[in-house]
């Protein structure tokens, strides 16, 4: 915001201040990440700058971390487990979390504030508490049956494939409700009313009406639930095995048991996919503004 020519001395002086204020949050905010990055590059495995880089020697610079990263089979099992779990996890998420968003987004529902807080409470409740509930739910899963009690399942999701993408997808709902919902307060819901009038079913309508107008809220709720997963590491601690084991869970092992640099590289990775994503959502967020008629802010 310009500082108007006609500004006061006390509007100058809050104004640079405000803005000097500003600064050093975003400062504070930002430079742990961002020594992260030359850190990675480090000729040495220390985890510090050398003389080497301060000097800006080519020689005190490698890529023998990166190297590592996409060589040592640890870290690639790693790898590869994460590419298994977030995509499933997202899927179920955004599945479950855009049906549930619309469900309450109908003025009919009972009690819809009350199951809204309930269902975005994995974002508010500690992640510790979260992922407790799950070990012990998982490690025998029953199904609540009124009047009778409980049926327990035959089997246990602990340690398990599905139970880590379960683990994920619950954590990533609340992500793409709260995408979704936002989207559906700018929808015209005379258009669902238009198409049954037209003779089209709900499903045919949710397709090809309600979805293509509510896809950036989708899109960007998968996008928060699928960092959800990959960078988790509580829970898979809880409810996960050696056999899946994730990037996060292999860099925690890194930090704590080997003292592994390249956990500086997979960091700077994870950093880059993170940026991405969010350049993602700003420009989708952009379109869903446009397709609004509202001037992108």
């Amino acid at each position: 915001m310009a500082l108007p020519i006609y500004a006061s001395t006390t509007q100058r002086v809050w104004h640079y201040s405000y803005l000097t204020i500003c600064g050093l949050i975003f400062f504070f905010l930002i430079a742990p990440i961002l020594v992260i990055i030359p850190l990675s590059f480090n000729a040495q495995n220390f985890f510090t700058f050398t003389p080497e880089m301060l000097r800006l020697d080519p020689e005190g610079y490698s890529l023998k971390h990166y190297t590592d990263f996409f060589t040592n089979s640890d870290w690639q099992l790693a790898m590869t487990n994460s590419l298994k779990i977030a995509p499933v996890a997202t899927l179920i998420s955004v599945s479950l979390g855009t049906l549930a968003a619309i469900g309450l987004s109908q003025s009919h529902v009972p009690g819809r504030r009350a199951i809204m807080a309930t269902l975005i409470s994995p974002m508010i409740v500690p992640l510790i508490i979260s992922a407790t509930g799950m070990y012990f739910f998982y490690s025998n899963p029953y199904i609540p049956v009124p009047f009778y009690g409980k049926i327990y399942l035959p089997f246990t999701l602990t340690g398990e494939y599905w139970g880590v993408v379960l683990a994920h997808a619950a954590l990533g709902i609340p992500f793409v409700i709260i995408t979704v919902t936002a989207t559906l307060v700018g929808f015209d819901k005379s258009l669902t009313r238009a198409s049954a009038m037209m003779g089209a079913g709900p499903v045919r309508t949710f397709f090809r009406v309600q979805m293509p107008l509510i896809m950036p809220g989708v899109i960007s709720g998968a996008l928060f639930a699928f960092i959800t997963s990959f960078d988790e590491v509580v829970v898979v601690l809880f409810v996960g095995s050696a056999q899946n084991k994730t990037l996060p869970w292999q860099m925690f092992i890194g930090l704590r048991e080997q003292i592994s640099p390249t956990i500086l590289a997979a960091a700077t990775i994870l950093i880059t996919v993170s940026v991405i994503l969010l350049l993602v959502v700003e420009l989708l967020r952009r379109r869903s503004e446009r397709l609004r008629g509202m001037s992108p802010s």
